[in-house]
């Protein structure tokens, strides 16, 4: 990457200061204008799964039990791991399930109010295509979702990595994508996630009428996160990301209500002692932002007056103005 002017290049080993401070830094540290990008071989094609539950602690057990895999850099782990709630309100978007089970998983939503979607991904290439069924069945083997609701499609490693352009489009289609996206997305504790399913999940989700579509919910292991980056993550060794993503349309009311729901959300954590971070956060207060960064704040306030003394970049998230 490098800058105008002087040309800084960076590195992780060259000014790698700035380097790890553009890295969740929220362009609070540099523009990037140029990058090299290590090419390497990609797989050909993707077995890609899905599997419902009705229990959140099995769920985000067997969701645990994947991702500590990478932990142990085991070579057998999931290329990719996510989950997504499916929740009991209007317009489900059940369009990944085989149509001759989609009114089965939406009587199951009806009947538990929520279900547990745990999504993985196994890459293979010509060479090892003969091989990813004995694969998948090894990750499957102790996962306790519920019998016969598991499914799978195939992609071309292209198609997997373009889907949310798919979606984009499709959006875009309908008129809903040039429009308020009331999003947030939060990094929650481990040791908080029971807590915040029943809070958030139940208590405000299934309480309140207001669309949220299907929320991703997923683990990640911390020790992923360079700690020399910008970015702040929960102080646990594992947490999880929730990802709320609302097309709202130009309705003023619906933006308003969805608004003041990502409020309570962020009130009921704060009310109850859940040491949530947001990713992308969006505060208003010094105080907000010195909060969010917590034990960084003196690193990221002094990396702003290293690299950004006049406080030019990103000035509309007034962390520093």
């Amino acid at each position: 990457m490098s800058g105008k002017g002087d040309l800084v290049k960076c590195s992780p080993v060259k000014n790698s200061e700035l380097f790890y401070s553009v890295l969740g830094g929220l362009g609070q540290f540099g523009v990037i204008t140029r990058a090299r990008i290590p090419l390497a071989p990609a797989p050909t094609g993707v077995k890609r799964l899905r599997l419902l539950y009705n229990d959140f602690s099995t769920f985000t057990k067997d969701q645990e039990h994947l991702i500590s895999f990478h932990e142990r850099n085991d070579t057998h782990a999931a290329d990719y791991v996510s989950g997504y709630i499916l929740l009991n309100q209007t317009s489900l978007d059940l369009s990944f399930y085989p149509t001759n089970y989609q009114a089965k998983i939406s009587s199951l939503v009806t009947k538990y109010g929520i279900i547990y979607s745990l999504e993985l991904v196994k890459y293979y290439d010509n060479n090892s295509q003969t091989h990813i069924k004995e694969e998948v069945a090894s990750l499957l083997k102790g996962l306790n979702y519920i019998p016969r609701f598991a499914f799978e499609k195939d992609h071309s490693y292209e198609e997997f990595q373009n889907r949310l352009h798919i979606s984009e489009l499709d959006l875009t289609s309908k008129g809903l994508w040039n429009v308020p996206h009331p999003w947030l997305n939060l990094f929650i504790p481990r040791s908080r996630i029971s807590d915040f399913k029943e809070g958030v999940l139940k208590g405000i989700f299934l309480k309140q009428n207001i669309f949220v579509g299907t929320p991703s919910f997923f683990p990640t292991n911390r020790n992923k996160w360079d700690d020399r980056m910008s970015a702040v993550t929960p102080n646990e060794d594992v947490f999880y990301v929730l990802g709320l993503y609302r097309s709202s349309g130009f309705d003023k009311e619906e933006v308003k209500a969805s608004e003041t729901q990502n409020q309570q959300i962020l009130q009921f954590c704060k009310d109850f002692g859940i040491e949530i971070k947001q990713y992308l956060a969006s505060y208003k207060t010094k105080e907000e932002w010195v909060k969010q960064y917590g034990s960084k704040w003196q690193l990221i306030e002094d990396r702003k007056a290293k690299f950004d003394p006049k406080r030019i970049l990103s000035p509309g998230q007034r962390i520093f103005n």
